[in-house]
This record gives C-alpha cells, sequence and structure tokens, in this order.
C-alpha cells in the first residue's frame, strides 16, 4: 500500500504520523520488519535523514525498536503513555495510595539522615503552611505539599526526591478538587496543624518510628476523606 508523498512542512512530524497511522492501522503489525529507510523515503516524497528522525520519535514512543544489523521493527500498535500522563489521568485515590507508601518510608529515613538544613527547611515551609491555612484552597494546597517536599527532600534519596516531584501535580489538582467538596475548617479546626508539627518533631528528633507514625497517620487523615468522597 502506497503511502503517499507529504506536504513541504513540518516534514518529520508528518512522516511520523503517516507511518503511525500505518502500524495503528495494522499495516505493519507487531513484530513486523519495516521497510528500509530508502524505500520508506521513497513512498513518503522525503529525504532519508527526515525518515530517520520520524523513526527515532517513533522509538521514543515506544512503537517500534531498531535491533543492529536487522533493521527496525514494530514493538507496540499504540504509543505508550508517559509517566506524568498516566498520574494525571489516574484516581487521586489511587495516586494517595502510592503517595502515602513512599512518604512513610520517606519520613524515616528523614529522621535517620536530616542535617540541620533540612530542619530549617521544614520548620519555614510549617510556618509558610500555618500562613496559607487562613486562605484555603489552592494556596493551602501549595503550601502544604512544600512542607512534605521537603520532608521527602531530608531522606536524601534523589529518586524518592524525582518520584514526588512527579507525584506532586496529580496530587496538587486532586487535593484542591477535594477541598473544593469537604469543609476543612469544619472537619479539622487546626488544619492538621499539630500533626504535621509532630511530624517535623519526629524528623528533627530523629526518631524514626515517631516519624514513620506521625506520617502514617496524618497522610491516612486526607486519605479517609478520599475514600468517603468515592
Amino acid at each position: 500500500m502506497a503511502l503517499g508523498a507529504l506536504r513541504p512542512s513540518p516534514l518529520v512530524e508528518q512522516a511520523a504520523e503517516r507511518l503511525r497511522e500505518q502500524i495503528a492501522s495494522g499495516h505493519w503489525p507487531v513484530g513486523t520488519k519495516l521497510p528500509g529507510e530508502t524505500t520508506l523515503a521513497r513512498e513518503l516524497g522525503v529525504g532519508r535523514s527526515t525518515v530517520r528522525e520520524a523513526l527515532r520519535a517513533l522509538a521514543g514512543a515506544g512503537l517500534v525498536r531498531a535491533r543492529q544489523g536487522a533493521g527496525v521493527f514494530v514493538t507496540a500498535d499504540r504509543p505508550v503513555e508517559d509517566w506524568p500522563a498516566r498520574l494525571r489521568a489516574a484516581a487521586v485515590a489511587d495516586v494517595y495510595e502510592v503517595r502515602v507508601l513512599l512518604e512513610v518510608q520517606a519520613a524515616r529515613l528523614a529522621a535517620r539522615r536530616r542535617t540541620d538544613g533540612d530542619v530549617t527547611a521544614m520548620r519555614s515551609a510549617l510556618a509558610g503552611r500555618r500562613v496559607a491555612a487562613a486562605e484555603g484552597g489552592a494556596a493551602f494546597v501549595d503550601a502544604d505539599i512544600a512542607l512534605h517536599a521537603t520532608v521527602v527532600a531530608a531522606a536524601h534519596n534523589p529518586v524518592l526526591t524525582d518520584l514526588f516531584a512527579e507525584f506532586a501535580p496529580a496530587l496538587r489538582q486532586g487535593l484542591v478538587d477535594l477541598l473544593a467538596l469537604v469543609d476543612v475548617r469544619a472537619a479539622e479546626s487546626d488544619h492538621g496543624d499539630a500533626a504535621h508539627a509532630a511530624l517535623v518533631d519526629a524528623v528533627e528528633a530523629g526518631d524514626e518510628d515517631a516519624a514513620e507514625r506521625e506520617a502514617r497517620q496524618e497522610l491516612a487523615v486526607m486519605q479517609g476523606k478520599l475514600a468517603r468522597r468515592d
């Protein structure tokens, strides 16, 4: 089946889209070896460099893979959804479950590894959370997440820090939506300040068991609200 020549620009994007359509339609099933660059270039009416870049784009989407000395083969018929996109599409309750697993361990590590600078950052973020509590809404959510981020950072594990950063946008939106439905002032007169202060105190004291316990209990409060909402 002829692919058809392309319009002048943007050629790489058009080439990638045309090849993607052929893969999605089943013209080239999973496991199939694609025609060579010269053949594809001729059918698409572009240069080999354009085809090469288009194939790189498809490889980045998980649709094809080059095998040394053998050619390029179809590995999937639809793009692999990237991690941020999957988080955005996930239910906030599901994201929160993973957040609990991550942050409870982070709190324990933070109690073991925190530095004076970490404690200063946590105390500053706790103060910022108290100020933002008067505003409520998105500002309060941002301040709350910022405090938790300082605890995660105090664990001094770059993978944990990066994971939390990936989770933060999905958490933020979910929590902002939740606060629009739940009257936090009525449910928690101090906006959870005592629980958060206890977490910071435990980390500063180097008490791993207490830090883990406080993190688990504090996060369980919001997790319960999410469960009741569902």
